[in-house]
């Protein structure tokens, strides 16, 4: 695990920044899952843009402003209280280096996993008492990602119907979820005079990534071109981000 503050600081100079870009993308693909066309309008985004927005998705926005008012926090606790969940082995929190090019993430973290993660649950449980909070919110997020991915089988003709959404569902699945928290960083940006990386430059290798963010901007997806575009925020929605499987079966 890597303390935020002081190796940060010593490895300034090879500190590496986010993509260069000023571009706000507007054509984020937004698909409604009530719509008529889900289904087709999902593949088509999946094949040209590998990402897309989902809105009417059904998850309760109550249910979510709860959960991400306990992630804050969490995130906000003292130190010592956060190690308590660490470091990670795989699970658990953390923060850390990542990144292909040696770039550093000025992020921490929190990781379990969704079928087997008793111990994390317990321990959230123990400190803050929402270990009913956090299963209702995965359960609804895996319920809503499986949907997708049964429409994803269906439009493309491969079967049977949960051919993909078992890789999520089933009870010996390896979905993850994670909560990522980026801390401001108001001394190495008036150091370095540059925007900060939180999460590297990356692909996702399983089926699919379910991704829900505040309204703040960060966000940023490469184009076929080769371009990075920042995605406007939206926290009432949820991005679908395809997976290096999924890939290579659409």
């Amino acid at each position: 695990m890597v303390v935020l503050s002081q190796p940060i600081l010593d490895n300034l100079a090879h500190f590496e920044t986010c993509k260069s870009t000023s571009d706000i993308f507007t054509d984020i693909p937004i698909m409604d899952l009530s719509g008529p066309n889900c289904k087709t309008l999902i593949v088509e985004a999946c094949k040209e843009f590998g990402f897309f927005k989902l809105i009417n998705h059904g998850v309760s926005m109550e249910l979510l402003n709860r959960f991400e008012a306990e992630a804050v926090k969490f995130f906000q606790l003292p130190q010592e209280e956060k190690d308590k969940l660490g470091p990670p082995n795989p699970f658990g929190y953390g923060n850390k280096k990542i990144g292909p090019n040696g770039d550093v993430g000025w992020v921490e973290y929190l990781l379990f996993c969704t079928n087997d993660a008793k111990a994390i649950f317990l321990e959230f449980q123990k400190l803050y008492g929402k270990r009913c909070l956090v299963k209702g919110y995965v359960s609804a997020i895996k319920n809503m990602a499986c949907e997708v991915l049964e429409m994803i089988a269906d439009e493309l003709q491969i079967g049977p119907k949960n051919v993909l959404s078992k890789l999520i569902s089933d009870e010996k699945s390896d979905s993850c979820f994670r909560l990522n928290y980026y801390p401001p960083c108001p001394e190495l940006q008036a150091l370095s005079g540059r925007h900060l990386i939180g999460f590297g430059e990356h692909t996702d290798p399983q089926i699919i990534s379910v991704l829900r963010s505040t309204n703040t901007s960060g966000l940023q997806i490469c184009l076929r071109d080769g371009s990075w575009v920042s995605v406007p925020p939206d926290h009432t929605s949820f991005f679908f981000n395809v997976g290096d499987s999924l890939q290579v079966i659409v």
